[in-house]
């Protein structure tokens, strides 16, 4: 009984003394070298990986979005204008520095969770949470002070004699009071939530 006590006692030592010095069959450059490329083909596997997820097509390929919010996207100026740029849903959904990118990225774990339980999966179910799902996304947008809009609209860049009377004086207010873009601008990508058009009240402000 001790001598198979000592045998794997042996054997943990063995390992963590192998782990603790260098190889005598590879010299400590070469290991170095291995490690590097390893980590090149890891970091580049990963980073693949993480790009993939983050494509229209990718945030499409479940029906709950490609048949509720995607298409509801397509009838906005954020889809199809005059200047042919495109903001797609990672864009406006995920940010671009890689801190909060990640952030994000575990944060959708959860809507994985809910894929899987189907918790959204039917336009019925869909509109039921639709002021739900509205409202967590405001309120990260209100507190990143619009952060994903920022990435195509540029305060600084903007020419109020281009704009319309109305959006001047609404925009010239809103700086003055600290409002940010999505204070004003919800449902300009998605249809508002029924709750909402009826009580404004009801999630401005939280």
């Amino acid at each position: 009984m001790s001598n198979s006590g000592n045998n794997n006692n042996g054997g943990r030592g063995g390992l963590w003394a192998a782990l603790k010095r260098p190889s005598t069959r590879y010299s400590l450059g070469a290991l170095l070298g291995i490690g590097f490329v390893a980590g090149i083909i890891f970091w580049g596997g990963f980073n693949t990986a993480l790009e993939a997820t983050n494509t229209e097509k990718f945030c499409i390929s479940c029906h709950e979005m490609e048949e509720n919010v995607y298409r509801e996207y397509q009838d906005t100026i954020h889809y199809s204008n005059r200047s042919g740029v495109r903001a797609t849903c990672p864009d406006c959904h995920v940010p671009k520095d890689w801190v909060h990118k990640m952030v994000r990225k575990i944060q959708a774990s959860n809507e994985l969770l809910h894929k899987v339980l189907g918790t959204i999966d039917t336009p019925e179910k869909f509109e039921a949470k639709r002021l739900e799902l509205a409202r967590h996304v405001w309120k990260t947008m209100k507190e990143t002070d619009s952060r994903e809009c920022r990435n195509c609209h540029e305060l600084d860049s903007m020419d109020y004699t281009l704009q319309q009377r109305r959006a001047v004086d609404n925009h010239i207010r809103g700086f003055d009071e600290g409002k940010t873009c999505i204070d004003c601008h919800k449902g300009i990508a998605h249809s508002l939530p029924a709750m909402y058009e009826v009580d404004p009240s009801a999630v401005v402000g939280e």
